[in-house]
């Protein structure tokens, strides 16, 4: 069952990415196509841990990355960014806790307010679920990311130094965290 589409903050403040308004609504498996697509477009090393996708493509969806993970944001009907929000860690006594998982905006459609948006719901979709925290990993060098979530709230809680090598450098992988009360 699908949630349904909803404005991600009022309708004066959206900013559109010139296709119409931008709405965020959880994916369904007719997504899968669109969301492969998007996620290719948006692979950068700056951000990803896994080598740049070729052919044969893997699909988006599977048994650990279902639709029910995913937020999309689209405007115009089309996909322009994802967020992936799962359980932290499947325990009772982390319940609390949601992570994201991944983040991605089409680079045609970045500088919108399409990750914002996607971050507005994945907090509103993290309180329903009776979570109290948010948290996530962002390479160390990826700082538009870092920039866009400390000014969302989100602060360092570690940094795991050189914990991937990509492209033949180490890179940090910085844990950041915010409360989703008040």
């Amino acid at each position: 069952m699908s949630e349904p589409t909803v404005p991600t903050r009022p309708a004066s403040s959206l900013r559109t990415t010139g296709e119409g308004e931008l709405t965020v609504r959880a994916a369904v498996a007719d997504d899968e196509t669109a969301l492969a697509a998007l996620d290719r477009r948006a692979w950068s090393p700056v951000h990803s841990v896994q080598p740049r996708p070729e052919p044969p493509y893997a699909t988006f969806f599977t048994d650990r990355n279902l639709p029910e993970h995913i937020l999309v944001a689209e405007t115009g009907g089309h996909p322009v960014g994802y967020l992936r929000l799962v359980a932290a860690i499947p325990l009772a006594s982390n319940a609390h806790v949601r992570q994201i998982q991944g983040l991605a905006v089409d680079e045609r459609a970045r500088g919108r307010g399409v990750a914002r948006a996607l971050l507005a719901a994945a907090y509103e979709r993290a309180r329903q679920a009776g979570a109290t925290r948010i948290t996530l990993r962002v390479l160390g060098p990826n700082t538009p990311a870092r920039r866009l979530y400390e000014s969302e709230g989100f602060t360092v809680e570690g940094v795991l130094p050189g914990e991937f090598l990509i492209e033949g450098s180490y890179v940090d992988d910085v844990l950041m965290g915010r409360g989703l009360t008040g």
